[in-house]
């Protein structure tokens, strides 16, 4: 029986379990889904070398960027982005190939493009600077969209909560949210922004959808803008994940 799975820490609920073994029982294909919570990344070759029947990996928080190291061959997508969510296994001999991809990108560009409106989405703000918003980054700039990156501990280039001011808002009007900030359990949680100052222009997409509306959401709904959560790519990424597990390239 072939072998697929997710790796993380903490992996509380996952959407790619019940998923991937629903899609595996309805389409009779013989394969099983697994979680693999792993306190630290070191610990992909233990996973490798006990369950040799692996065929693919999805890679999802923190060890996105962490796990390039370990990968033998990356898509050109995920070498710009530099990140991985998504790990193909080949045995050539006695030797393990993995190749990373990126699914968060054609996930989130396929998501987005339809809410965007090109005569006044032109600016956007990344709230977070890991694996799924350097995807993100990638994917608006490929949309046309100038980025500007949003973090609490900002490096060179990026700026702070704190200078995120209502008249940027007016500019930079799409904001997505790329941090776990509202996520189950912790739903009392948002980012803090000038929510006030938003508009039926402004779009917020959140990646986060568990619950369905975070208070990033519900605040910018409040006043007028336009909302989305996360589900829609992650079942994107879902069907994009298989495409590269079973794809040649």
């Amino acid at each position: 029986m072939d072998k697929y799975g997710l790796i993380g820490y903490p992996l509380g609920h996952s959407f790619s379990i019940g998923y991937f073994n629903e899609k595996f029982k309805n389409e009779g294909i013989n394969a099983k889904y697994i979680n693999f919570e792993i306190p630290t990344i070191d610990n992909l070759y233990e996973i490798l070398a006990t369950n040799p029947e692996l065929k693919g990996l999805n890679v999802t928080i923190p060890y996105k960027e962490q796990v390039i190291p370990y990968i033998d061959e990356l898509s050109p997508e995920a070498k710009a982005i530099g990140a991985v969510n998504v790990i193909r296994i080949t045995h050539k001999g006695n030797k393990t190939i993995l190749k990373g991809f990126n699914s968060d990108v054609i996930g989130f560009t396929r998501s987005i493009s339809p809410l965007l409106m090109t005569q006044w989405h032109k600016k956007a703000l990344i709230l977070g600077t890991g694996g799924a918003a350097k995807a993100v980054n990638y994917g608006l700039k490929s949309l046309g969209l100038e980025t500007l990156f949003v973090s609490r501990t900002p490096s060179s280039g990026e700026i702070s909560y704190d200078d995120v001011t209502p008249e940027l808002i007016r500019f930079y009007n799409v904001i997505i949210n790329c941090t776990p900030l509202g996520m189950y359990p912790k739903v009392d949680t948002y980012p803090k922004l000038p929510y006030d100052a938003m508009n039926n222009k402004t779009l917020l997409y959140d990646l986060i959808y568990n619950p369905d509306h975070t208070l990033f959401m519900k605040k910018g709904a409040e006043h007028g803008a336009t909302i989305k959560n996360g589900l829609e790519m992650l079942l994107l990424q879902a069907f994009v994940s298989w495409d590269f597990w079973n794809s040649k390239e």
